[in-house]
C-alpha cells in the first residue's frame, strides 16, 4: 500500500558515550557491533565503512573488524557494492523470538476465536522507550494508507496502542519519558505538548481504553487498549483496531470499542491477569 508511515531514525550515540555508560563487567565490542546494527537498521539504503565510521566516531579498523565479524555470522550482508546492509540471520533470530512469546500466539488465536471484527485491521505492540514496536498484526481488507508489519515502530504519543500503554504508566513515568524528547508529529492533529498528551492520557485511563483521531495517519481512526499479564498493574503489550473515518457506519465506533475492550481482557485473562473487584483486568 502507498504512504506506508516511516518514523525518523533516531541518532545513534558515539563510541565514547557508550563506554561511558557501559556497567562494570560490560563487553564494549558487543555494544558497538550492536551501535552498527541498529545504524544499518536506522538507513534506507546501504552503508559504505566510511559511512557507519563516520555515523558512529570509531576508527574505521574496529568498524572493519566488527562489520567482518557481523558479515560472517550472517547478521550483516555485504552487497555487491561493497557497501553492508542487515542481514537475513536477524530475521532468523526474530522469527525464534516470537516464536517463543506466548503473548504473540495468544494474539492470534484469540483473535480468531472471538471473531467480533474479522475484517478489520488489528496490532499487538510493545512500549520500547517513546516508540510502539508491532510484534504482531492483521492487516485490514481495507487498504488504510499505513500497512503494518512485524518490528515496524511509531511514536508512542501519536498511536491508539502507545497511548495505551502509557495510560497505565503514572504521570511521573510517562514525564521521565519524554524528558529531554520532543513529541514527534506524524499529522496535525498529533500531540504538540507533554501537558495535552498527559491530559488525553488521563482519558484513556477513565475510559479504559485509547484513541488515536487521524494522529497517525489523516483519515484514521484506531482503538487501543492495555494488556495485562500476571506481572502487575503497567501493561506489557496492547492491542488497537483501525478504521478509516469515512468508511464507518453509524455506531460502528462502538462496535470498535467494545471488540477491543473485549479482545484485551480475554488476552489479558489468557496470560494471568488477576480481574478487578470492578470487574475488570489489572
Amino acid at each position: 500500500m502507498k504512504n506506508t508511515l516511516r518514523p525518523e531514525p533516531m541518532s545513534t550515540p558515539t563510541s565514547a558515550q557508550i563506554d561511558q555508560k557501559l556497567p562494570k563487567g560490560a563487553v564494549p565490542a558487543v555494544h558497538k557491533a550492536v551501535q552498527i546494527l541498529d545504524t544499518l537498521a536506522a538507513s534506507k539504503l546501504p552503508l559504505s565503512l566510511a559511512e557507519i565510521t563516520a555515523r558512529l566516531g570509531l576508527p574505521k579498523s574496529s568498524v572493519l573488524a566488527l562489520a567482518t565479524s557481523l558479515t560472517r555470522t550472517g547478521l550483516v550482508r555485504r552487497v555487491d557494492s561493497g557497501a553492508y546492509q542487515l542481514g537475513t540471520h536477524l530475521v532468523d533470530l526474530a522469527h525464534a523470538y516470537l516464536a517463543n512469546i506466548d503473548l504473540t500466539q495468544e494474539f492470534s488465536s484469540t483473535w480468531d476465536a472471538l471473531a467480533m471484527l474479522p475484517g478489520e485491521g488489528v496490532v499487538l505492540a510493545l512500549l520500547d522507550g517513546t516508540d510502539v514496536v508491532y510484534i504482531a498484526c492483521r492487516n485490514s481488507d481495507t487498504p488504510l494508507g499505513v500497512t503494518y508489519r512485524i518490528g515496524m515502530r511509531l511514536p508512542a504519543n501519536c498511536t491508539a496502542t502507545g497511548k495505551a500503554l502509557l495510560s497505565t504508566l503514572p504521570d511521573e513515568r510517562v514525564r521521565a519519558l519524554y524528558r529531554g524528547v520532543p513529541l514527534r508529529q506524524l499529522t496535525p492533529h498529533s500531540h504538540k505538548t507533554l501537558r495535552t498528551l498527559l491530559a488525553d492520557l488521563h482519558e484513556a485511563r477513565l475510559r479504559g481504553y485509547a484513541i488515536d483521531d487521524e494522529e497517525t495517519r489523516a483519515g484514521m481512526c484506531c482503538i487501543g487498549a492495555p494488556v495485562f499479564d500476571a506481572s502487575g498493574s503497567y501493561a506489557i503489550a496492547a492491542v488497537a483496531v483501525s478504521t478509516l473515518k469515512r468508511d464507518a457506519e453509524p455506531g460502528h465506533d462502538q462496535l470498535e470499542i467494545a471488540a477491543v475492550l473485549q479482545f484485551s481482557r480475554v488476552l489479558s485473562k489468557r496470560l494471568g491477569a488477576q480481574p478487578l473487584k470492578s470487574g475488570g483486568l489489572a
